[in-house]
């Protein structure tokens, strides 16, 4: 996400925030019509169907659904200058991630406000380092897909699975610049578990996008054995290489990243919590 959009995202989102507080608590919640907009929706109906969707996922957690979604109405101008009453609704801020959840991670206003509302704070550059760590299990998450597809096909092929190996180790080896799967595995300390999982999203990205392009080419040029399929294999990793060492990035100079699994892990266990430091909406009549 450019850093312009993220700084008007969040000045868009800040700007819609409200805030209750008596002698016991203080809690920031928000309007449903004005989250709307901010999320890409144009329609309430469909966004009232977005609700209802993060409704029945705070239910199915065992969570009670009205400490985080308040039926309220809205004011709203006629044309003849009278007004007329909407439906509405109040949200936690954890009704609001279960909300940005229902949407499209693809769009930057969905992938924004899933770790804006994430997270205990508004603080600009915890929202993005959180972004950052999204993207990144995102960009594994299609690896893992990219590589599924290829054993799919290789297997398809009459090649076996360590077959399958060999040929994922020649294109790590041509991504690398001659270095191994192991050797990068040993300059990353890597005990156990896949080098991708330490990989940074960029090189996860690379590794990707060579592994579709031997997809492509295996399915629309029905390519078997596993010498063909290696050879196609090692010249989409060189590509990908080359095209990286055009802007000078060389894949295996780039320093390790933390171990993928603890940070989902730490994903799931911010997201727990998520309900319960939120705050429950508050015994008020509608304005």
């Amino acid at each position: 996400m450019e850093k312009d959009k993220f700084i008007a995202l969040k000045v868009s989102f800040d700007k819609i925030v409200n805030t209750f507080s008596d002698e016991e608590t203080s809690i920031e919640y928000w309007r449903a019509r004005d989250l709307m907009p901010l999320l890409g929706y144009t329609r309430w109906e469909n966004f009232n169907n977005a609700i209802q969707r993060a409704m029945e996922s705070c239910k199915t957690s065992g969570i009670n659904v009205s400490d985080h979604f308040r039926d309220v109405t809205k004011m709203v101008p006629l044309g003849s200058g009278s007004e007329r009453p909407v439906a509405d609704y109040m949200l936690t801020r954890y009704a609001c991630y279960l909300i940005a959840q229902n949407g499209d991670p693809r769009k930057d206003e969905i992938a924004f406000a899933q770790s804006y509302f994430a997270i205990q704070t508004r603080k600009q550059e915890l929202i993005e380092d959180r972004i950052q760590l999204i993207q990144r299990i995102e960009a594994r998450d299609k690896l893992k897909e990219s590589e599924k597809r290829l054993s799919q096909n290789i297997y398809e092929r009459g090649v076996d699975d360590k077959g399958f190996a060999r040929i994922r180790s020649k294109g790590d080896q041509a991504l690398f610049g001659g270095k191994t799967t192991q050797d990068m595995k040993d300059r990353y300390g890597i005990k156990s578990g896949p080098l991708a999982d330490r990989l940074p999203t960029l090189t996860i990205a690379a590794k990707n996008l060579a592994t579709e392009m031997t997809n492509y080419n295996v399915e629309q040029n029905d390519l078997h054995g596993e010498q063909s399929i290696t050879s196609e294999h090692v010249q989409n990793n060189r590509s990908v290489r080359s095209m990286l060492g055009q802007r000078g990035i060389k894949p295996e100079e780039l320093p390790p990243a933390e171990d993928i699994n603890k940070l989902e892990r730490r994903v799931k266990s911010e997201e727990k919590k998520l309900a319960s430091c939120s705050g429950v909406l508050p015994p008020i009549e509608e304005e």
